[in-house]
């Protein structure tokens, strides 16, 4: 994780970006460069800004936040991006995660799960509120890959390719993967960034279902 984590806070409330903003301020590790109040401001927030993190609403004016995360991935590839809202609908959530997402949060959730998500992005990893882990693991499993296809899919990895996926499948960052396979996390990162190609799919989640789907999360080095 960065010595000091950058946010980019965007949303269209200012009282509730007060109260994120006030969340954050309590983790000195945590710094919130700038805020947005629509999704062109958040994009050119993190063209700008270049953040470890941006925390996303996803009903904004002039551009959503679901339509500004491709954008924000494509301007800053190093930004990892937490959808926060009060929607809990599964399509916000099968497309946020789709399009690169890296965490999705209730705004009724728990304040402490702020900090754990953003911290937990900011190393690489993939943040759910567990009600938001529940309805992805159903979403996910519903239409996924049967074991079979999952294994298919999996035999195509490099075997420390498939050792990264099952500790990836636990939801271990990559700083945790690294001191567990005793490599480095630029390493680390290049396993993941294979793993996903191998495996056809677009964010942590999606691989991490995959990992279940074919029994490598039980089976994980020690």
């Amino acid at each position: 994780m960065p010595a000091v984590v950058r946010v980019v806070l965007a949303d269209d409330e200012a009282m509730f970006r007060a109260g994120i903003r006030a969340i954050l301020s309590a983790d000195p590790e945590v710094e919130v460069v700038a805020e947005a109040v629509n999704g062109r401001e958040l994009v050119e927030a993190a063209r700008s800004h270049r953040p470890d993190v941006a925390l996303v609403d996803i009903q904004m004016p002039r551009l959503d936040g679901l339509a500004a995360v491709p954008q924000v991935r494509a301007h800053s590839p190093g930004t990892a991006v937490v959808m926060l809202t009060t929607f809990g609908r599964d399509e916000y959530i099968a497309r946020a995660l789709q399009e690169g997402a890296s965490g999705f949060l209730l705004k009724a959730g728990d304040p402490r799960e702020l900090i754990a998500a953003v911290r937990a992005t900011a190393e690489g990893g993939a943040y759910l509120s567990p009600v938001v882990a529940r309805r992805v693991i159903t979403e996910f499993r519903g239409r996924g890959p049967a074991r079979g296809a999952a294994l298919d899919r999996v035999g195509g990895l490099s075997p420390r390719e498939r050792e990264t996926l099952a500790l990836l499948g636990t939801g271990m960052s990559n700083a945790e993967i690294a001191r567990r396979l005793f490599v480095s996390e630029e390493t680390v990162k290049s396993h993941v960034k294979a793993v996903l190609a191998g495996l056809g799919v677009r964010n942590r989640v999606q691989a991490a279902i995959i990992a279940h789907e074919a029994g490598l999360v039980g089976d994980v080095p020690d």
